[in-house]
């Protein structure tokens, strides 16, 4: 399986802002305690999941209904972790989110990556050669995580946030790790998430999808033709760790009126070039 890391506290920090299908809300609901589980902690840091994936802020009563917790529950753990600066009570609205300290862990975690440090200035380089955005990301829980992001300067550019997630089966850098793994093991991967359809271009079978990964494969990147969203195109590629498994992805992304099918190669070949240098920089290989 794909390597992954201990996103939570570093996504606690970079909310999501890219648009997706709300997550039930037993998705955030305290796990049962297992062994060496102390389940005030465990309830402590499902609040700040939730927390993590609001961009305005959310009420008590929204955090308490959506972890399934008695509101003088939720808000004497809120009021913990507003103590450690983890979370934040707007005074005048009265609503939760994440604190400053999550943003001290979340930079920690990142400045404890050297691949991300390395694969900057590899993104710098790159738009400075395609004038289009680079993004790099990684695997977690069955999603393409976004780490960083280095902007074009062209006025109609493409912006994604730091944590921000995106469906593996339908974006360049989550198609770019799943290529990167063996076949069964990407077949179990998204048949757990399943393929959420979000535009007409968007694989419609997991047939289909190990199709299109085969011939990522054999490209050296992946290809997001306005899959994810219309009107946008994508190519990326992958670095590897010293194991020969994909650890994070590097894709560039532009408008599709601006990257024609000749430019679409042009750019997978040069962010493929690009993978294959930081994969050797960090002391990995390719399968």
């Amino acid at each position: 399986m794909i390597v992954t890391l201990p996103l939570f506290f570093y996504l606690v920090a970079m909310a999501s802002t890219i648009r997706k299908p709300q997550r039930p809300a037993e998705a955030h609901r305290p796990p049962k305690e297992g062994i060496g589980q102390v389940q005030s902690l465990a309830r402590g840091l499902v609040l700040l999941d939730l927390l993590a994936t609001s961009e305005d802020g959310l009420s008590l009563s929204a955090i308490a209904h959506a972890a399934d917790l008695a509101p003088s529950t939720a808000h004497r753990l809120l009021r913990t972790l507003e103590q450690h600066r983890f979370a934040f009570n707007d005074p005048v609205g009265g609503l939760w989110s994440v604190g400053v300290a999550s943003f001290a862990v979340g930079s920690a975690f990142v400045r404890s990556r050297n691949y991300v440090t390395i694969a900057r200035g590899y993104m710098r380089d790159l738009v400075d050669r395609a004038d289009e955005t680079a993004n790099l990301a990684i695997e977690d829980a069955g999603e393409a995580v976004y780490l960083a992001q280095v902007e074009s300067r062209q006025i109609m550019r493409t912006f994604t946030r730091p944590g921000a997630r995106v469906p593996l089966h339908a974006s360049g850098v989550g198609k770019a790790l799943l290529a990167a793994l063996p076949e069964a093991e990407a077949r179990t991967l998204v048949g757990r998430t399943g393929l959420s359809r979000l535009t007409a271009r968007t694989a419609k079978s997991v047939d289909d999808l190990i199709a299109d990964l085969r011939s990522s494969r054999v490209r050296g990147f992946a290809i997001d033709d306005e899959e994810h969203a219309v009107g946008l195109r994508c190519v990326a590629s992958v670095i590897f760790d010293d194991q020969g498994r994909p650890i994070a992805a590097i894709s560039i992304s532009g408008p599709a009126a601006r990257i024609d099918d000749a430019r679409l190669q042009d750019l997978g070949a040069m962010v493929r070039d690009g993978c294959r240098s930081i994969t050797a920089e960090v002391g990995g290989r390719a399968p």
